[in-house]
């Protein structure tokens, strides 16, 4: 029934897992570069415009965690040019800092937005995770 969101959600993992590995092209395809999208990661942070939102993005790339997570349960929500969708995160990523690989295991919260007829992500808010606090 929400097939497009569905797809737009699995673009999103699928930039999320490539920044994993250090490449940050495809988050920067999938996210609306307008000034008012958000993200408030698993670090705590809670960047507002496309601007600050690339920046904290880059950082992560740099930091190049390894691993995979897959959202799990998601649920979709759709009303006209907006769409949310809410499910798990799970998986683990290897490069934490702390010598073994971590698990990762929270909630999210996706926005999608369609611009000139593509869904673009406007925001991205997760449970923290200690390895990325701030």
């Amino acid at each position: 029934m929400h097939d497009d969101i569905a797809a737009a959600a699995a673009g999103f993992y699928a930039a999320l897992n490539a920044l994993f590995k250090g490449e940050l092209a495809p988050m920067v395809e999938v996210w609306s570069h307008a000034d008012d999208v958000t993200y408030m990661g698993p670090d705590g942070g809670f960047q507002v415009g496309w601007k600050r939102v690339l920046a904290d993005w880059e950082k992560q790339a740099a930091m190049t965690l390894g691993g995979r997570v897959e959202p799990q349960d998601m649920r979709i929500t759709k009303v006209g040019d907006l769409a949310v969708t809410h499910n798990y995160e799970r998986g683990e990523n290897i490069n934490t800092g702390g010598g073994a690989p971590a698990s990762v295991s929270i909630r999210a919260t996706n926005l999608f937005r369609k611009e000139n007829g593509r869904w673009k992500m406007i925001g991205h808010h997760a449970d923290p995770l200690p390895y990325l606090s701030r």
